[in-house]
């Protein structure tokens, strides 16, 4: 596997207050090449948002980590922070989930623009400010706005906002984490074209995080699908959609509404996801499964070829199986 970034077998860990630890993210390998849109997609709670921030260097004191993260072939968490940090919002940079959260309330939306500019040596004093005012303008908001407060703006301008500093010192790669996540369904139609024509204007490659289907049917080239931690099936977006080798894809999909009214109806997933801080033995889906059979009980499926960049983690494939880890 090769790309502009890669991770390889990432796992994360959080100490957790009773002394154990729940292993949040478990053997995740992925690839996003040059101009490439990936989409990250499963349930709340499969370790979608903990990978990409573990691939910024951005997680909690509590999180330890292993594994590699390389762009460009170099291991950018190799040295933790002093690894990561001249990569971060310079050659990756991300949008947070909830742009109320991610910006600073206390200062203009400008000012938080220049700030990055400024650290990133990008420009400073008056070109910095020049420069936050035609990133604004570049997602839709007037420069002359970038003088109010995050409060003082819409939800779409705050994400607009987010998507512009993200912007600020020219990434070659941009993880966005759910963009659309409490916008109403205008706003998050505005959104995403505006991350579809940043990508081809800027020639960005994208790392979409979401549970929305369509929208990863509507941006992105690729797909993986995240379960327990793992990721369980990945390939091109037409062979997920179209022929998914792994159940749990098949009745993700299967839950998502036809926004044409003209599919079957939807039918949610039985059961919850397990929980992370015990041992998991056999198939981890096996328990919410409809097409479970006896080797799903001990034996861990291991992510398998099962076509041309088609992958799937699942005994129903007929692909060895390996013992239960």
């Amino acid at each position: 596997m090769t790309g502009l970034l890669e991770v390889e077998d990432l796992h994360v860990w959080f100490d957790l207050q009773d002394g154990g630890e729940l292993h949040a993210v478990q053997g995740v390998s992925l690839s996003v090449e040059p101009g490439e849109r990936l989409g990250l997609v499963g349930e709340s709670g499969c370790g979608k948002t903990t990978t990409a921030l573990a691939v910024m260097g951005l997680l909690p004191p509590s999180a330890s980590v292993a594994g590699r993260v390389l762009l460009d072939g170099e291991d950018i968490l190799a040295g933790g922070e002093s690894t990561i940090r001249p990569h971060r919002w310079v050659d990756v940079a991300i949008v947070f989930q909830g742009a109320m959260n991610a910006l600073n309330p206390v200062r203009t939306v400008a000012s938080q623009i220049v700030e990055a500019l400024e650290l990133h040596g990008r420009a400073r004093g008056a070109q910095a400010r020049a420069e936050a005012g035609e990133l604004l303008e570049s997602v839709g908001i007037p420069a002359g706005r970038g003088e109010r407060f995050p409060h003082e703006l819409s939800g779409g301008m705050r994400q607009r906002a987010a998507i512009a500093m993200a912007l600020s010192c020219r990434p070659r790669i941009l993880i966005a984490d759910e963009p659309t996540t409490a916008l109403d369904v205008m706003v998050q139609a505005q959104i995403l074209e505006l991350l579809d024509a940043l990508c081809r204007d800027f020639g960005l490659a994208l790392l979409l995080v979401t549970h929305d289907l369509p929208v990863v049917a509507q941006l992105c080239d690729q797909g993986t699908v995240m379960y327990a931690g793992e990721i369980v099936e990945r390939g091109s977006v037409d062979d997920l959609f179209h022929a998914p080798r792994h159940p749990y894809s098949r009745l993700l999909f299967a839950a998502t509404p036809d926004l044409d009214g003209e599919g079957d109806e939807v039918a949610s997933i039985p059961g919850a996801p397990p929980r992370l801080d015990r041992p998991l033995a056999g198939c981890p889906f096996r328990p919410r499964c409809d097409s479970a059979f006896s080797p799903c009980a001990s034996l861990r499926p291991r992510l398998q070829t099962v076509g041309d960049r088609h992958a799937a983690a699942c005994h129903l494939n007929g692909v060895p199986a390996e013992a239960a880890r």
